[in-house]
This record gives structure tokens, sequence and C-alpha cells, in this order.
């Protein structure tokens, strides 16, 4: 492979904002607003007939995804350097969304599996950023240069038809309609806002872009938890809501320090149902293919927890968590207290899309 930038490349990076940086007032725009992708982030690299797809690691994803070879091999130019997002879209009452679960499922281990998936679930990229092309590394041109070129070397690709795998995302330069966007695209399985400067260059492993992402909170209750692999404690705390008289496992809480971890298991199993651990139940939708045991507990506790979205009627997520709430009763967590976004349809979050 003989491009100008070669793999692994680290992508440009962004920072957390709480809201969307607004455009300098009576002057020329200083920002361009695009969309939050929540896929996985992964650089293209096309040199003729050889394709790398650099995940963030450094690591080559091409072997999961053998679909988006192709597909890149017959769309993009014979020899460029694209940063964007694989995602696997679904069509959901007749609109087309992100799957962040079924991409998730993308990663697996067996040849025939892969074979399978790509077949069932088929991936597309969606580009935002262009760093090569040709002979020419385009790093250090101004954004809004690299963007018009990414534009002119997908051909215009925005389609979510499944004419086309490789797309470009939408932008704009108008702050109002990047709020608007933050809010009505989450049902289209976004993330948020990312906002680029124009005569921004690209700058590797530098957090030199600003997002905005969904946060949320929600009451649920402690269904259980996930005893930690290889330390003691517990790994991750298992949330249900009910649904009249059912309870729903939702997802799950994590991240927390060794000492909290102890102190959580400490908490949590006076609240045991028997002695068992159950190795075949409800699992986690973040451990795919690992331990699937896990501790049933008594619904008599409830947490605040601190999540992004929903998909379905899961977390996309791991939740953190904020505070217990004896002031509530388990019965009262149920889905009514979430926001439903509104439903987009991927075609509308693509650049020439509707």
């Amino acid at each position: 492979m003989d491009l100008p930038l070669s793999p692994p490349l680290q992508p440009m990076l962004a920072k957390s904002a709480p809201s969307v940086p607004e455009q300098p007032p009576g002057g020329d725009p200083v920002w361009s607003y695009e969309p939050k992708w929540d896929g996985f982030r992964a650089i293209v690299f096309r040199d003729g007939d050889d394709v790398v797809l650099g995940s963030r690691s450094g690591k080559d994803l091409g072997r999961y995804f053998p679909e988006m070879l192709d597909a890149i091999r017959e769309e993009l130019p014979v020899r460029c350097v694209v940063d964007g997002e694989l995602v696997v879209p679904r069509e959901v009452g007749g609109r087309t969304r992100l799957d962040w679960e079924a991409l998730s499922e993308r990663i697996h281990p067996a040849a025939s599996r892969i074979a399978l998936l790509a077949e069932q679930t088929p991936s597309q990229f969606i580009g935002f950023d262009l760093l090569a092309l040709g002979d020419d590394d385009l790093t250090g041109l101004p954004f809004v240069d690299r963007r018009a070129a990414l534009l002119d070397a997908f051909g215009g690709a925005g389609s979510a038809d499944g004419s086309r795998y490789c797309h470009v995302t939408t932008a704009t330069t108008d702050a109002a309609v990047a709020a608007e966007w933050f809010h009505t695209f989450e049902g289209a399985g976004l993330d948020g806002v990312i906002a680029k400067k124009l005569a921004g260059h690209y700058v590797p492993n530098k957090r030199e872009m600003v997002k905005v992402k969904h946060s949320r909170t929600a009451d649920c209750v402690v269904i259980g938890y996930r005893p930690h692999k290889s330390q003691p404690g517990i790994g991750s705390m298992l949330l249900g809501l009910y649904d009249g008289d059912d309870m729903h496992f939702i997802g799950g809480a994590s991240a927390f320090t060794a000492v909290r971890r102890v102190e959580l298991q400490e908490i949590l199993d006076p609240l045991r149902v028997g002695e068992d651990v159950v190795h075949d139940g409800e699992a986690s939708r973040w451990s795919a293919g690992k331990d699937r045991q896990w501790v049933p507990l008594n619904p008599e506790l409830v947490v605040e927890v601190a999540y992004d979205q929903m998909e379905g009627d899961r977390l996309r997520h791991a939740a953190r968590f904020l505070r217990w709430r004896p002031d509530r009763e388990p019965r009262s967590c149920t889905y009514e207290q979430l926001e439903v976004p509104v439903r987009y349809d991927l075609a509308d979050v693509l650049a020439g899309g509707k």
C-alpha cells in the first residue's frame, strides 16, 4: 500500500461541551456542524484493491466487514484515505435507523458467522473527512476544503435506499439547524452533534473537534449484578423497569472503582434470590461471547442512573450510577419516565438526503 498516509493512523478526537457552539455574531461562520454517528470509528485506506479499515486501536476491521471491503473497491476513489464511521442500519416502522446491537455482533471470531452476518446485517460506511486523495495529503488543508473534496470524491453519495454502501454525512453552518438535529436525529439512532472549525487542519489523536452528546437520568430497579471476572466485588449492576406488572431488563451500570465494587456487593448480597448464580439467563448486551453468569436479586432497591439514549426497550450503552433513591418505590420505575426521541429516517442524516 503506497498512500500519502499509512495505517495505523489515530483519528482526530473531540472534547465534550454542554451545548452546540454558536457562530460569531455578524461575521463569517467559524464552525461546521454534523450529526454525531454512533458506530465503529474507522479510517478507510484504499490503494487499488488493497483496503484497510483502521480502527481507533489501530487494528484492521476488514475481516469482520467483508461486504464493506467490496463496496469500498466499487464506490470510493482508487487511492484515498477517508475518516468515518461503520454503522448497521435496520428498518423499523417504515423508517431506517442505526442498530448498535447488530453492529456489535459483527465482531465475531468465527469466519462462518462473519460471512452469515455480512449477508444478514450488512454494514455501511459514513464518511465525514477526506484525509488523502491520490498522491495528495489533505490533512493540512482547512476542513471546508476537505469537505468539498469529500463530497466530490463520493460523487455526492447520500442514499440510504440500499443502492450504495458508502455515504457522506450531512453538515451545516447554521447553529440553529444543528441544535434541532441534536434533538430530532436521535430517532435515527445518532448520538449528538459534532462541531468542526471550518479553517481547522486534521490533527490525529488531538481533541480539536467539539462534541455535544445526549445525557439523561432515569430511576431503575436493581434486579441483579454480574460478578467481576478477576477481582472481588461486582462487575456491573443489572437494571430493570416495569411495564405494567412485568419487569424488563434494560441494561447495566458499570465503571466502578475497586473499593466501590466490594461496597456494592455488600449492599446487594442481602437481596439475593437464593444462593445460586444464573449462567444462562438474561445477559448484558455488552458481553456477547463472554461469561453470562449473573446474580438475581429481589427487586427492592431503586437507583438513579445517567444514560445517553434508548434503543427499543433497552439502554443503548452502559449507564452510570448516580445515587440511590430510597424515596422511590420499585413499582413506580416504569418506561413512562423516559424521553422518547423523534423518529427520523437515516436518509435525512446523509448529504443529499431527503
